[in-house]
């Protein structure tokens, strides 16, 4: 690491969040940005150590001693490249991971001051949007066709994978726009619509095909396709059977996210139809 000691000296610095006075008028992130000295500082509190815990928690095994090395140097292009060698949408994660990498971190265990592996992400994969770092990739086809059934998160990683390896990919949701529980389930405040429609434009441009608001029945797959993956998720909620739960007013909390991101993004419902609701708007991908 370039500067060994910097985690005896400098102490951990998160961005914290926007204003009260700012954040109660719209409904935007929160979560505020340091600039790039401050956030290079951060990374090189990373003590690249000899056995990473922050790898070896990270469900996606993403390599942070390197890409915070790389950023603490200013190698912004490596340490993007670095990132996304293991994470798809860094741009995601970056934002809505709970960070099992900084629970692991040693300086957590130590001193309770582990790295800001989440906001380095984030800042990394912002930073390479912002300087063109990111480009339309144009993969050789190799002639197969394959249908993916379900846009969220799960989904998106398949049909990204098997693009750049030339598969024709189709991808398919009973919403009326891609993302699942990221669009529909997280809040804007934690993670901005235009973010997931910023990469889903990369996505078209490159090859995928989108088709929303289809529902598939799973035991009658549509034709013309060698291969299915199903990444549906778990779109029936677990109820409980407890008193109160027949209550008026006692809903599925998806059901309430899933509405107010939809009514964000200018859709009406009747007030009985408040909860329940289905969209009806159609988001066009790459036009």
């Amino acid at each position: 690491m370039g500067d060994p000691k910097a985690f005896l000296n400098i102490p951990r610095q998160e961005a914290g969040y926007r204003p009260v006075s700012e954040r109660i008028t719209d409904y935007s992130q929160v979560e505020q940005t340091l600039n790039t000295n401050s956030r290079k500082l951060q990374a090189s509190r990373c003590m690249d150590c000899g056995v990473p815990f922050c790898h070896w928690a990270c469900p996606i095994g993403n390599k942070q001693p390197e890409w915070q090395d790389a950023l603490y140097r200013g190698k912004w292009r490596e340490a993007y490249e670095v990132l996304s060698s293991t994470c798809d949408f860094p741009e995601f994660t970056g934002r809505i991971c709970p960070a099992l990498c900084e629970k692991s971190c040693v300086l957590k265990l130590s001193c309770d001051q582990p790295v800001t592996i989440r906001e380095n992400e984030a800042a990394i994969v912002e930073a390479a949007f912002r300087e063109g770092y990111i480009h339309i990739q144009t993969p050789e086809r190799n002639g197969k066709k394959v249908a993916v059934i379900g846009a969220g998160p799960a989904g998106l990683v398949v049909a990204n994978q098997l693009n750049l390896k030339g598969y024709s990919v189709t991808l398919f949701d009973k919403d009326e726009a891609p993302g699942g529980l990221l669009r529909f389930g997280i809040p804007n405040f934690k993670l901005d619509k235009n973010v997931i429609d910023r990469r889903m434009k990369i996505l078209a441009a490159e090859g995928i095909q989108f088709e929303m608001g289809v529902e598939i029945d799973v035991n009658h797959l549509p034709e013309g396709f060698d291969a299915y993956c199903i990444c549906t998720g778990t779109p029936t909620a677990r109820d409980l059977s407890i008193p109160g739960r027949e209550l008026k007013g006692i809903h599925f909390a998806l059901e309430m996210l899933a509405q107010q991101n939809r009514i964000l993004e200018g859709q009406t419902f009747p007030k009985d139809k408040l909860v329940n609701a289905k969209g009806k708007k159609v988001l066009v991908i790459g036009g």
